[in-house]
């Protein structure tokens, strides 16, 4: 499948290790929750868009997992920069 100009990917499960490396440069020095990437979609903008299928754990308070979108942008030039955190209801 084709991806159109401007659109998201189709998810990914192999998250590659640069796409690794823009989600732990989005995040910074956030403390209390861990989001782990299981899948990748991207989107080509004057930089790229990220959206990252994760799972959350708390840091502080041990509680349940949950899963969550992840949204990061990566300009051309600079860092990554944390967008949206959605967390996805069951």
């Amino acid at each position: 499948m084709t991806q159109i100009a401007g659109g998201w990917s189709e998810f990914n499960y192999d998250v590659s290790a640069e796409a690794e490396a823009v989600l732990k440069e989005a995040f910074g020095n956030l403390v209390g929750v861990k989001y782990t990437a299981n899948a990748v979609a991207t989107q080509v903008v004057a930089g790229t868009n990220y959206c990252f299928l994760c799972t959350g754990t708390g840091t502080q308070l041990p509680g349940p997992q949950f899963p969550a979108l992840v949204y990061v942008f990566k300009p051309l030039s600079g860092p990554a920069q944390l967008s949206e955190i959605k967390r996805i209801n069951p």
